[in-house]
């Protein structure tokens, strides 16, 4: 995975440099387990369900952002870097993408209607995200 992309990020003030710390990285991966597992409650509407995954894909897409050194303030880039930070395909993080506008509806016009598919999705790539930020392993040193 090459970084060259996030470098240019903070060449542009779209992404900072920030040593990774690996007691906020574990804490991010904790949090994100209990919210995924929650997620997947029986009982659970699909807003709650979807608001809880969407959480947990946001989550671990910082980690790994944080386990590369580097940090963002703004939740889209950080599904956009997801090629670069996990080697995620692009058709993936586009459907977080479509998550986040969604997310967006919710939160500023509160419209928010899940499609089951939608829903569906977003659990098993944030599963998957759950499995490529814990095989990136404990933090090294970010030269």
């Amino acid at each position: 995975m090459s970084l060259e992309k996030l470098d240019n990020l903070v060449k542009i003030g779209q992404l900072k440099f920030e040593p990774p710390d690996q007691n906020e990285f574990n804490g991010m991966i904790a949090s994100a387990k209990a919210r995924l597992q929650d997620s997947k409650l029986t009982g659970l509407s699909a807003d709650s369900q979807f608001s809880l995954a969407y959480g947990t894909a946001h989550a671990l897409s910082l980690a790994a952002m944080r386990w590369h050194g580097y940090r963002s303030d703004n939740r889209y880039l950080v599904f956009q870097c997801l090629e670069q930070t996990l080697g995620l395909e692009t058709v993936k993080w586009r459907i977080l993408d479509q998550c986040h506008k969604q997310r967006n509806l919710a939160e500023y016009e509160g419209h928010l209607e899940i499609a089951p598919q939608l829903l569906k999705e977003l659990i098993e790539i944030t599963e998957e995200l759950l499995q490529r930020v814990e095989s990136l392993g404990n933090i090294r040193d970010v030269p």
